[in-house]
């Protein structure tokens, strides 16, 4: 217990800055809805105390934890959800191929902004004795070309398929919060084989502080401007994208939506498609307050645990059990969903979440498609992967998929290295390299 107050007192001093912090931008002509929302967000923590059975059944992960901590915590049932005074740019669908969620006032939000500041106090403060031995590094980039390794394995032999890869260029699309060293190992599996690669990740404190013809924009179109240009220097130049959860398919879906009205013949030269933890098709307020909690509060956030399995030596079977959030974020998950049940219902919002949206359900580009998921994804329902993958199925593309049941969140390499490369070779040989060898 003494450990797990350690990470729940700064956890807690977080989201009370954070409530403190956006308190002052209220404006008056919101002070109605925010008391019904103060009251709605009391009677939920209530009725979940007085009976916790019923609203298990009825609530989403986030309330699995005991509730008289919830009870002891005298700012949660206080709780008023912050409605910020921002103004809502519309979107120029001829010129602007951001993410969707980019495309919205949820990253200019200072309740977000906040909220992200706030919980950086939850990271303990390095030693005085080590800050001097720690070098410098330099300033994250947006996105790395990476080359291909001159000894790179090629399983093969063959030097049609070596030609192939060297032709070829894999986008990794990073997930929220994700730098470029989190790609790294990606990247550098993907130049052992003799593939080309570019990682791409939208740093945090630019997502939250997203302007339209910001710097997160302009990078996007750069990106996608870089693409176009090398695929048309010469003839036979392909691409894969790799994307992480769904801020990396939405990056995707972007990166579509230019090439088809910049030029409709790009989507022609995409030859896979690999979806790590994505994709939920449906703005889903829950499915985003869990994937901006587990940005905010990075390994403190249950989303970065998986499920943990037990044998019964009696009756020789297996029992799968799953961690339970800690009070604080159950609080925070709280204030997000409820912040994103009025923000993705905006208009404007709603409107451009349903263009991108309906481009990667119904427009994916004729080339095949593999989904890596997990069943203890704690942001991603694999019940939402499994019905997207049914879809596309019946929409006729090929696509490969695999559970890995009890890894996290954007973590089944790390857990689980043989398989996920395994799944990764076996997609490229039989599918990405056919097709290029064809054209």
């Amino acid at each position: 217990m003494g450990s797990l107050s350690g990470i729940q007192r700064p956890l807690v001093a977080a989201v009370a800055v954070a409530m403190a912090s956006v308190s002052g931008d209220l404006s008056e002509r919101f002070q109605s809805l925010m008391s019904s929302l103060s009251c709605s967000t009391s009677k939920q923590i209530d009725s979940y105390i007085s009976n916790p059975v019923k609203e298990e059944a009825n609530s989403s992960w986030v309330s699995h934890v005991p509730v008289s901590r919830l009870a002891n915590l005298s700012f949660v049932t206080g709780i008023r959800v912050p409605i910020p005074n921002i103004n809502f740019p519309i979107c120029n669908s001829t010129r602007i191929s951001v993410p969707t969620m980019l495309c919205s006032p949820i990253i200019s939000s200072p309740v977000l902004v906040n909220l992200y500041n706030s919980a950086q106090l939850a990271k303990a403060s390095m030693p005085n004795a080590l800050v001097d031995s720690v070098p410098t590094l330099p300033t994250d980039v947006l996105y790395r070309w990476h080359l291909p390794e001159p000894n790179s394995i090629d399983v093969s032999g063959t030097p049609d398929c070596s030609l192939a890869k060297s032709r070829t260029v894999v986008v990794l699309l990073g997930w929220l919060g994700s730098k470029q060293k989190h790609l790294k190992r990606y990247a550098e599996w993907y130049t052992s084989r003799g593939f080309h690669v570019i990682t791409f990740t939208f740093p945090m404190s630019e997502v939250i502080s997203y302007q339209v013809g910001g710097k997160a924009e302009q990078n996007v179109e750069l990106l996608v401007n870089h693409l176009a240009d090398w695929l048309e220097e010469e003839h036979g130049k392909n691409l894969v994208f790799h994307t992480f959860s769904n801020t990396g398919w939405l990056t995707y879906g972007a990166i579509l939506e230019k090439f088809h009205r910049q030029d409709p013949s790009l989507v022609g030269r995409i030859r896979g498609c690999i979806v790590d933890s994505a994709p939920v098709a449906v703005a889903d307020p829950q499915v985003w307050a869990s994937g901006f909690s587990a940005a905010f509060l990075k390994k403190h956030s249950v989303a970065t645990k998986g499920s943990t399995s037990s044998n019964e030596s009696d009756i020789g079977s297996k029992e799968v059990g799953e961690p339970k959030p800690a009070v604080t974020e159950t609080a925070l998950l709280l204030v997000l969903e409820k912040f994103f049940e009025l923000v993705l219902n905006l208009p404007t919002v709603h409107r451009r979440l349903s263009d991108v949206l309906g481009l990667l359900s119904s427009r994916q580009p004729k080339c095949p498609q593999l989904y890596i998921y997990s069943s203890a994804d704690r942001v991603i329902p694999a019940e939402s992967v499994e019905s997207f993958i049914e879809e596309q199925r019946r929409a006729g593309h090929e696509v490969w998929a695999c559970n890995f049941v009890s890894t996290p969140h954007v973590d089944h390499f790390r857990n689980d290295p043989k398989l996920y490369t395994t799944q990764l070779s076996q997609f490229l040989e039989d599918c990405v390299l056919t097709c290029s060898k064809r054209s």
